[in-house]
């Protein structure tokens, strides 16, 4: 994988339930992103043997819950919660069960509501499994203010 820095973590309040990034969620991926140097964000993950979809791949579906939140994060630390409108998903090589990844993803493009996003899945050899591009929309300042806390923390700040 890449060698480069990693900043602080973005999802450092995560005692909810979200399925990608959520403590609380018994089945859940509980990714941890970080601020990258090229003000994007990470994470390495290594799926388990339940995330299978045919034998030793990675579901596609996880795959692409995974490029999904990372594109979030990736929004979310700007300091504004957006939820996903639009998505595509590139399917490169297996991801092998039980064999470390990294996810990076960035904002392209932010047209003030509407936000553009890129992600990418790699192997430990830096090769891309999988990429995405998405398509995120803010959500209202009274939706941002009821999630603020649980999502960011009692500073309301995103990490």
């Amino acid at each position: 994988m890449a060698d480069s820095a990693v900043g602080e973590r973005v999802n450092r309040v995560s005692e909810h339930g979200c399925f990608g990034c959520g403590e609380l969620n018994s089945i859940g991926l509980k990714l941890k992103f970080y601020r990258d140097r090229d003000g994007g964000v990470r994470t390495r993950f290594v799926p388990r043997v339940e995330h299978e979809g045919y034998q030793h791949m990675t579901h596609g579906g996880i795959i692409s819950t995974i490029l999904d939140e990372a594109m979030s994060w990736a929004v979310v630390s700007s300091g504004r919660l957006a939820v996903t409108a639009k998505m595509e998903v590139r399917f490169r090589r297996p991801v092998v069960v039980e064999e470390p990844i990294e996810v990076t993803a960035r904002v392209t493009r932010d047209r003030g509501r509407t936000i553009q996003t890129a992600a990418e899945m790699r192997d430990e050899s830096g090769e891309v499994l999988a990429s995405a591009t998405g398509s995120f929309m803010r959500v209202s300042d009274d939706q941002q203010e009821a999630w603020r806390e649980l999502y960011f923390g009692k500073d309301g700040e995103s990490g």
